[in-house]
């Protein structure tokens, strides 16, 4: 049978009247603010090459490719008929519904635009934040679960759990799959490039290394992960998140390549 969720409604976290703070928003805030916090600590001790200074003004760029990325490139990549038909709810950010991989294309040209304007490689803060990201993610798949969305597919393993969204069936907790693989493997991984590998001094690797390592993590959470209803698989088995990661991995290889040669 499974474990089963409780129907409860626990997206919300704090309701003070008009007032609704939600999982997924505190997850949003509480990222940002400690991938910055530890953004700053690697430029203090010099495992960047960017300094503070430079680090505190870049994280609203990152903010406002974060939010207006990640809602784009929902809009684009998964509902795009369903927002057509009525534009205005765009704008309903509340109601949920934001893409990583738009959040990403959001911050890489945030960042372009902000190292243009400071004269900075753009490769240069790429790497300085690349290694925050992935304590983002594991907080966002964690507010997933909470919430009872994104659930994986049907399965009989001893730890699924019967979701009040995904009907009577048992279903792989895919949210904490993507928690343990977005999240806490790739930024271990992240974190040992920076302090013990000296990926600083290869302009690159660590932008590189953080695409190849989601694009890994998303492909295989996907095998595990029911599709959203209103596009399915795309063909042969493979879901909108799987394709949209194989450019991502083909970008982060070729960094990695050059990283290498750059030495």
């Amino acid at each position: 049978m499974g474990l089963v969720f409780p129907a409860t409604d626990y997206s919300v976290a704090i309701e003070i009247g008009p007032l609704v703070i939600k999982w997924y928003g505190i997850a949003y805030v509480v990222g940002l603010i400690a991938g910055w916090q530890y953004v700053r600590r690697l430029a203090g001790t010099r495992r960047i090459v960017l300094n503070v200074e430079v680090v505190d003004d870049v994280l609203l760029w990152i903010v406002l490719g974060v939010i207006l990325g990640g809602r784009l490139g929902y809009v684009l990549f998964y509902q795009f008929d369903y927002f057509t038909q009525d534009p205005i709810r765009i704008f309903y950010v509340w109601n949920g519904g934001m893409s990583f991989h738009g959040g990403l294309i959001g911050v890489a040209l945030a960042i372009a635009l902000f190292a243009r304007r400071r004269e900075i490689r753009i490769l240069s803060v790429t790497d300085a934040v690349a290694p925050a990201f992935p304590f983002g993610l594991m907080l966002g798949r964690l507010a997933n679960f909470i919430n009872g969305e994104l659930y994986g597919r049907p399965t009989d393993v001893p730890w699924a759990i019967v979701f009040p969204g995904g009907g009577d069936v048992p279903r792989h907790p895919s949210q904490l799959y993507e928690a343990a693989l977005e999240g806490v493997f790739l930024f271990a991984l992240m974190l040992w490039l920076a302090h013990v590998g000296n990926a600083h001094r290869r302009v690159g690797l660590l932008s590189g290394t953080f695409l190849v390592g989601y694009a890994f993590a998303r492909v295989v959470c996907e095998s595990f992960r029911q599709p959203d209803a209103h596009i399915g698989f795309l063909w042969s088995g493979i879901t909108m998140g799987q394709m949209l990661s194989v450019p991502l991995a083909a970008v982060g290889f070729w960094l990695i390549v050059h990283a290498k040669r750059s030495e």
